[in-house]
């Protein structure tokens, strides 16, 4: 395919602006995973190289006509970069996109340096950016995986952070929650511990895992199936479905909206004929571009756990544009839809649900291509479906039936 060709333009971009973190997070996808690229990339992006990201968001928002693009900040830990940086950053972006598109900017972080840098919140607040907070649920559960490089715990200093955010002035930039599923923890009492911090929204995220490396509990998985998983009792045993099953049915059977949980809204619109606004599930082409700290333009992080360099596309800031990125090969691949899924996802009666997952779960080094398969979750997210759409389902019918005996 030639460079130059058009494709769907970017609206979200993601930013690695601080190439190191605060924690040690035992299933990061950055610094546990295959590729290991961060050891060689500067600490912190140069301010040069925010310069000219900057333009080049402006150029290719100006091109494609966007009313609005977003722009995430990410790492990494992105806070380390201190509030004065941060401050020049975010005026340097909205400088280039002023009279341009409106621009909404996020934070992904852990949370820590919000309190113990207190200069952080009032620059985030001048600039409207929204902070999305990673907490494991439990003291426990959180605790067993997301510690500091010295072994201590972090979910004190998290809910410290969490607190000061969700109950003081800057409560309207409380974005949500991101929780990583750990089979291990109680599902319904993780789900208490999140809605206890009074999250507008949840993020569950299944551990990044592929059939060469499979995540937790599903170690048993060295081949994909032979054909899409049947209705009823799984043929593989499916701990991650069991898991959000019973966290759907308490967050769904709830007398009143608790919060948002995303993966279970997204498919439930998915399995209403609606669209998706996510990488996880469904088939809306993907939108998002990266660009690392030294410049190079990337695929989806997530990809950093198939193999090194997998996320790469050979392009930067410096020599390329967003329009010569978004018509790279490796970008077309997410944008196909159906047609971009393997034969068995495409057989499969969930895949406009589905959509084959997460593109990096997808990862099989003994397929031909090594991304053409379903993903290592395939069991998991079949029952998942099913047993949303059986939910859904049964109250349509009641609701038609309380309709017929209304008349």
């Amino acid at each position: 395919m030639p460079m130059h060709a058009t494709r769907l333009p970017f609206r979200q971009f993601l930013l690695k602006i601080h190439s190191r973190c605060n924690l040690a997070c035992d299933y990061c996808y950055m610094y546990e995973a295959a590729d290991q690229s961060w050891r060689d990339r500067p600490r912190r992006m140069a301010p040069g190289t925010v310069l000219k990201t900057a333009a080049l968001i402006a150029e290719h928002a100006r091109e494609h006509g966007l009313p609005e693009v977003n722009v995430v900040l990410h790492g990494g830990e992105p806070l380390l970069v201190g509030p004065e940086y941060l401050a020049t950053l975010l005026q340097t972006l909205t400088g280039a996109l002023d009279g341009v598109a409106r621009l909404r900017v996020t934070v992904q972080t852990n949370g820590i340096r919000l309190v113990e840098d207190p200069g952080l919140l009032p620059v985030l607040d001048r600039y409207d950016a929204r902070i999305g907070i990673s907490l494991d649920g439990t003291a426990a559960s959180h605790d067993r995986h997301r510690r500091r490089p010295d072994g201590r715990g972090s979910h004190a200093d998290t809910a410290r952070a969490l607190r000061a955010l969700a109950d003081g002035p800057y409560r309207r930039l409380y974005a949500g929650l991101l929780c990583v599923v750990d089979t291990a923890a109680d599902p319904v009492e993780t789900y208490e511990s999140l809605l206890a911090f009074a999250p507008r929204r949840i993020d569950l995220l299944l551990p990044h895992g592929t059939w060469q490396t499979p995540p937790p509990g599903l170690g048993d998985r060295s081949s994909p199936p032979a054909q899409p998983p049947a209705r009823g009792a799984p043929t593989r045993p499916t701990p991650y479905a069991d898991w959000l099953r019973t966290v759907f049915d308490r967050w769904y059977g709830a007398p009143r909206r608790e919060t948002g949980i995303r993966l279970f809204e997204e498919i439930m619109a998915l399995l209403l004929g609606g669209t998706s606004r996510s990488e996880a599930v469904g088939l809306t082409p993907v939108d998002i571009v990266v660009v690392e700290t030294d410049g190079t333009i990337e695929q989806t992080d997530s990809l950093k756990v198939a193999h090194p360099g997998a996320p790469g596309t050979g392009l930067d800031v410096f020599r390329n544009t967003f329009a010569e990125a978004a018509a790279h090969p490796a970008f077309h691949a997410r944008q196909r839809g159906l047609a971009g899924l393997g034969p068995l996802c495409r057989s499969c009666a969930r895949a406009a649900v589905c959509g084959g997952g997460l593109y990096a779960h997808r990862y099989d080094p003994g397929a031909d291509p090594a991304f053409s398969g379903p993903s290592i979750y395939c069991h998991d997210l079949a029952a998942l479906i099913d047993h949303i759409g059986d939910r859904l389902r049964h109250d349509v019918a009641e609701l038609a039936a309380a309709r017929g005996e209304a008349r």
